[in-house]
């Protein structure tokens, strides 16, 4: 009896599990199939603010006199006297005497036209006399008009034309004598100087190189697609100089940095054939004063000055940052929704870290400074509230 029971036991006890489990699978609950969600991307976003915007296209160049010129002897002779501002960097006015050559010689010559002159005066004189004897004796005979020979003509014709000559003559000795004193020709700066005492000199060689100091000028390179910002005079045919831009000049000297204001006078006429560069002059008033502060050093020749010439207002501009413009001059502007949606824009003009958008985007839009990699329009974001790290210069872009 015992045997079977042993038997049946355990066969009754797997019978039991085998029906507890398939009550179990037969009154499980039914499983609900759920879609894992995608978080949306977290974006920084820069708002858009219109406002005018002054332009400032950015040169360089290097500062040259207005006007330069090379100082010459008109006569000849050794020099006995100069200028204590005769030298390197001395400063002059016009009509100063800078040198002045030895004047014996013509002051000789002077008195020798000058007796010359007297001379020929009475030689006037003396046929005009001649000739008023010879009218008389004429007369008397009652034989009608005498001919030019009798009345003496051609005698006082060629007294006349000495005096002349002799007149001319004392003309030109005096104006010799003057030119022993050397005149500044204009208020300036000697530049280079190549005489000095007791070295003769002959007529039309080079005693110094001078340049006025009443405006001083520098050559400012420009790309053409820079003059679409600024007026400048381009100089046509038959019209007059005008003023062009205003035109601000630094430059760092003894340590300090320092600043004059100019304005574009004119462009220069030929386009350089290797750089394909426009050149512009800007002009500087009275580049050596102090200036308003009196510790400003002079805009002195040579000196290698950075520009920024005021160029012209555009309204209702929006500076962003240059990197969240996408290629094909696109924007992505976060909508309402919270959604990207691509805008075209007109760019007006870029440089390192700015955008200018002249048209295409609305003040108050937020336009999307992340870079995403698969972007579909109308797609999900979240914005961040982390300041932007991008620099955006709105007022003016250099």
């Amino acid at each position: 009896m015992k045997r079977p029971l042993a038997i049946l036991l355990p066969l009754l006890i797997v019978a039991l599990g085998l029906a507890g489990a398939w009550a179990m699978f037969a009154t499980r609950p039914e499983a609900k199939t759920q879609i894992p969600e995608t978080p949306a991307p977290l974006v920084r976003v820069h708002p858009v603010v219109l406002e005018d915007v002054q332009l400032r296209v950015a040169s360089q160049g290097t500062v040259t006199p207005r006007t330069e010129s090379t100082l010459t002897a008109e006569v000849s002779g050794r020099v006995i006297e100069v200028a204590p501002s005769f030298e390197s960097g001395g400063f002059f006015e016009k009509g100063q005497t800078l040198l002045r050559i030895e004047p014996f010689d013509y002051e000789q010559a002077v008195i020798r036209a000058e007796a010359e002159v007297a001379q020929a005066r009475l030689a006037i004189a003396q046929e005009e006399a001649e000739a008023e004897v010879a009218r008389r004796e004429w007369e008397s005979l009652g034989e009608g008009e005498a001919p030019p020979l009798t009345r003496r003509a051609p005698q006082l014709a060629r007294a006349r034309a000495a005096l002349q000559a002799a007149e001319a003559a004392l003309s030109q000795a005096k104006r010799n004598l003057e030119r022993t004193a050397v005149r500044a020709p204009y208020a300036g700066r000697v530049r280079s100087k190549q005489v000095d005492v007791g070295q003769f000199v002959t007529a039309n060689v080079v005693l110094a190189t001078l340049y006025a100091v009443d405006y001083a000028e520098v050559r400012l390179p420009l790309a053409d697609k820079d003059l679409a910002f600024l007026d400048v005079p381009y100089g046509y045919r038959g019209e007059g100089a005008r003023n062009g831009p205003r035109v601000q000049l630094k430059t760092e000297f003894a340590g300090a940095e320092h600043a004059w204001e100019g304005r574009i006078v004119r462009t220069e006429g030929e386009i350089d054939p290797q750089s394909r560069l426009v050149h512009v002059v800007a002009r500087i008033k009275n580049p050596y004063g102090r200036g308003k502060s009196g510790d400003r050093p002079p805009l002195s020749v040579g000196m290698y000055v950075e520009a920024a010439i005021e160029g012209r207002l555009f309204e209702d501009v929006a500076a962003i940052p240059r990197g969240a413009l996408r290629e094909g001059d696109r924007v992505l502007v976060v909508d309402a929704d919270n959604r990207l949606r691509f805008r075209e824009v007109d760019v007006l003009r870029t440089d390192a870290t700015t955008a200018l958008i002249r048209s295409g985007l609305r003040g108050g839009e937020q336009v999307c400074l992340s870079n995403i990699g698969a972007v579909t329009d109308g797609m999900k974001v979240s914005v961040s509230d982390a300041p932007e790290t991008e620099p955006v210069r709105s007022r003016e872009a250099a």
